[in-house]
């Protein structure tokens, strides 16, 4: 395959689409009715879609209309192009990211839907909703409630319900979820939200409305912008916590405040999951209380009035997975509980002896280390080095061994574990929180040495892990907290690595999320070289995928460092595979060209200069510089930022290496030879005196220039000044 540019076929990308995991709270009610509901009737399914087109043999125009993007391929054969940019526009906002819901969830509404309560009565939520978003001028659901009540699930159904009212009449609805991301969670701008028309949107905000300044400004903006989805067929279905929606009842049209007054019965959302999410019926009798005639399932206590629809699910998935054996269903039931009788247990047998809970406590820190390596962990948290001094108390008591079992290890050899007992270790730390408060600060302190000891950097993954889920369990904050003063511990690669998938994690986190996620812009500003590196490893992952404009904002902030270093670095790199993800590269565009041109800032120019670096991977230089033969605006949005990074002596170094960079993909025919060469032209006239252009044009004593840096000189249309000069060619490297 060639393309216009010349030379071998550019190397174009393959990108795959990867939306935000879910949340499991994914059942709500069971409606009969809806069973085995024909795939045709329940509106476009999630993931159908795709971003690649075959491109047939011969030449190809790749996109069409006004905004779109403009390449021609000539002459492929057996080849696939993927057109990750979209429009590359100049100017408008780029609206909030949004991703399919998630088929597992959409299976959930059609086929294990509850309509009953912890009582006999239904519970109407979806129903309600339904309603509130058929109205013709209002578009709107505003579901609000407890925790727990399925109230994002309900907000699902009552959309799918919609979409499925309208494929009779040729109208299906899409179905997509709105990412909330906010440059400021604080004061969310509602003219961002998207506004495709047919398409049925759910915003989930009930984790960060509580932090908004001014809800009832937000609110208002809400319903303003419903009102506009109504008027081309789509609808949004906001899902809101208890409290913290404005109580000013002229903010929301009459019908589209939905309360969820009662939770859907977790009983029967495990047993309809169990019989027609996963097809076992008979599994359903595990949960069953007792009956004349049928014994009570060994699951039946297990969910009671107040369990939340999340804990029927999360009990039939368990359920549904195990072997049948009477092993692995006992094993299943305490996990699901969370080890909470057996974690008792221990902590009531070992109620006059510190000794063994400390061995316990550090047992599940140093799981699978020598049970030596257990003792002294157990000693350093209690702050004794040997508790006896003499031999006959020495040899008193059990042996270590027999204490370790006596906690739930499983010893063998000289090692001790808890794996084969999974989520014990987590419940023994959520025991410690909610019952040994006092143990909170001197836990997270022993940790430290537990992490920057001898071993400290091997029992950096497992420490962190159970940490994020402590932290996510109960929110709290402090344990993030703790996990970023590790990241000085070492500035070893896999470290920090380590730690921003940690830190991801929590980021994404429905509850903790919100607070994680400011801790990071206000380390992204952090005068530790490592901590900034570790913003920037964030945001070069999945988070930059479902908060693309939170990422973009701190990456700002570490590109904006004074000297260059590997942060830096780590943000140019982070910015690049953003840019080369699917769809993102306009939302890139815009904001590294309004830093580098409107604001001026250092972050601006490196950003610009780093996003055209062809030397890596030349796919956002070629498709800004196809947009650019479409359309002026782009070649002159990219000679600005050039004259914005060549006022800039802090990087001047980098210019220079650019334009190497921009010769030499020229030479190799990756990009248009004219259009570089007349960017090019343009900048030199207007920066004729400075270092890089000068160093261009001219030449340095005793630096030499390759074939391509000469050639491209000798292709420059020079000024006038210029010509008595003689070019300083050097000789060939290497």
């Amino acid at each position: 395959m060639t393309s216009e540019f010349g030379g071998g076929p550019p190397p174009w990308p393959q990108f795959s689409h990867n939306p935000r995991p879910q949340s499991q709270d994914q059942s709500a009610e069971r409606d009969p009715s809806s069973d085995n509901v024909p795939e045709s009737e329940a509106g476009p399914k999630p993931g159908s879609e795709t971003v690649s087109e075959e491109i047939p043999s011969g030449a190809a125009e790749l996109g069409s209309g006004p905004r779109s993007l403009d390449i021609r391929v000539i002459g492929n054969r057996d080849s696939r192009i993927v057109v990750a940019a979209g429009p590359v526009t100049m100017s408008g906002k780029q609206p909030l990211t949004v991703t399919d819901i998630a088929e597992s969830e959409l299976r959930v509404v059609r086929q294990a839907w509850v309509v009953r309560g912890t009582s006999t009565t239904s519970v109407p939520t979806a129903s309600d909703a339904v309603d509130a978003l058929s109205a013709e001028s209002s578009g709107l659901a505003v579901l609000m409630g407890p925790a727990g009540y399925g109230k994002r699930t309900a907000g699902i159904r009552a959309l799918w319900q919609v979409s499925r009212s309208r494929v009779a009449a040729g109208r299906p609805m899409k179905l997509k979820e709105i990412q909330p991301d906010w440059e400021d969670p604080a004061l969310p701008d509602m003219s961002l939200l998207p506004d495709a028309a047919n398409t049925g949107y759910l915003l989930d905000v009930a984790a960060e409305l509580s932090e908004w300044t001014s809800p009832g400004r937000a609110a208002a903006a809400l319903v303003a912008h419903a009102e506009k989805l109504a008027d081309i067929g789509s609808c949004l279905a906001v899902v809101a916590d208890e409290r913290s929606w404005p109580r000013d009842a002229s903010l929301v049209p009459v019908g589209a405040l939905v309360r969820a007054k009662d939770r859907p019965s977790a009983y029967l959302v495990a047993r309809a999951h169990l019989e027609y999410l996963y097809g076992e019926p008979g599994r359903a009798d595990w949960i069953a209380p007792e009956t004349e005639g049928s014994p009570e399932g060994p699951a039946a206590r297990l969910l009671r009035e107040g369990s939340a629809p999340r804990d029927g699910a999360r009990l039939a998935s368990m359920l549904a997975a195990v072997d049948g054996s009477t092993e692995s269903v006992k094993t299943a039931l305490s996990e699901f509980q969370e080890w909470s009788s057996e974690v008792g247990d221990v902590f009531k047998s070992t109620t006059d002896k510190p000794e063994d809970r400390a061995l316990l406590v550090s047992g599940v820190f140093h799981d699978g280390e020598d049970v030596l390596v257990i003792q002294d962990g157990a000693r350093d948290l209690l702050g004794e080095k040997l508790v006896g001094t003499t031999v006959r108390e020495i040899l008193s008591g059990p042996d270590l061994n027999d204490r370790l079992i006596g906690v739930g290890a499983k010893v063998s050899g000289r090692r001790a574990s808890f794996e084969y007992k999974p989520g014990y270790a987590r419940a023994v730390l959520l025991h410690l929180w909610h019952q040994r408060a006092d143990v909170h600060d001197p836990l997270l302190k022993w940790l430290d040495g537990v992490v920057s000891g001898k071993s400290g950097l091997r029992r950096l993954a497992p420490v962190s892990d159970l940490l994020v889920e402590l932290a996510i369990a109960e929110n709290d904050i402090r344990v993030i907290d703790k996990i970023k003063k590790w990241i000085d511990v070492s500035s070893d690669e896999g470290h920090l690595l380590l730690i921003a998938s940690v830190l991801t994690r929590a980021a994404e986190a429905d509850g903790l999320g919100p607070a994680v996620r400011v801790r990071l812009l206000n380390w992204a500003q952090d005068s530790s070289e490592s901590v900034t590196q570790v913003v920037a490893l964030v945001c070069q992952g999945d988070f930059a995928q479902h908060f693309p404009r939170q990422a973009l904002v701190r990456l700002r902030h570490v590109l904006g460092q004074e000297k260059r270093g590997p942060a830096v670095e780590r943000a140019e790199a982070a910015l690049r595979t953003m840019a080369a993800a699917d769809n993102q590269l306009p939302r890139v565009w815009r904001a590294v060209i309004r830093w580098a041109t409107e604001t001026r800032s250092v972050a601006g120019h490196r950003a610009f200069l780093s996003l055209l670096n062809p030397e890596s991977d030349p796919f956002v230089l070629q498709v800004m510089l196809a947009a650019a033969q479409r359309d002026t605006a782009i070649e002159d949005a990219l000679v600005n930022g050039w004259s914005a990074a060549l006022d800039n002596p802090v990087v001047h170094s980098e210019c220079r290496t650019l334009i190497h960079q921009w010769a030499h993909a020229r030479a190799d025919g990756v990009v248009p030879r004219e259009l570089v060469t007349d960017i090019l032209n343009r900048v030199i006239a207007r920066h004729l005196m400075s270092v890089p252009i000068s160093a261009l044009v001219i030449g340095e004593p005793g630096v030499s220039y390759d074939e391509a840096v000469i050639e491209l000189r000798s292709d420059l249309r020079l000024p006038a000044q210029m010509s008595p000069f003689p070019t300083i060619t050097g000789h060939k490297e290497g």
